[in-house]
Formats: C-alpha cells, structure tokens, sequence
C-alpha cells in the first residue's frame, strides 16, 4: 500500500499526491472528511484512482500521525 503514494518535488509542489497521478492525498482525505464514500470518490470525482488508492491515503495519513512528535506544555495551574 505505500508504494500508491508518492512524493516529487516536480508533481504539485512537492506535496503527497496518489502513485502516477497529479492527485493529492489531501484532496481525498477532505472527500473521506464529508463523508463521501470511497466508491463515490472513485466514480464521481477521480475515475483514475481505486479504492484501494483511497485507503492508502487515509493509511498514509496515519502513518505521518503515528511518526509525528508532539510536545505539550504544561501551564501551570
């Protein structure tokens, strides 16, 4: 699944985009937030891309997620 993601600094400004595509991972990850369904994403918006492109955008977000640092501050009380 990750190898259906790709990253190039001459494919929209860098930005994650789905393997062989000009399609950002962000795009579908805001039609996954409406609650678009992924066949629906497939069928209405970006007939190039499957289903299994859709997931790997959502795994690929959780992958970033899984990896980031978060640092928290504590204000005391």
């Amino acid at each position: 699944m990750k190898n259906r993601i790709e990253v190039s600094s001459g494919v929209h400004f860098g930005k994650p985009c789905v393997a062989g595509t000009r399609i950002p991972v962000q795009d579908v990850l805001e039609l996954v937030r409406d609650g678009v369904p992924f066949g629906a994403i497939v069928h209405d918006y970006y007939p190039d891309l499957t289903v299994d492109d859709v997931q790997a955008c959502i795994q690929y977000a959780m992958d970033i997620v899984a990896v980031e640092d978060v640092h928290v501050s504590l204000v005391p009380a």
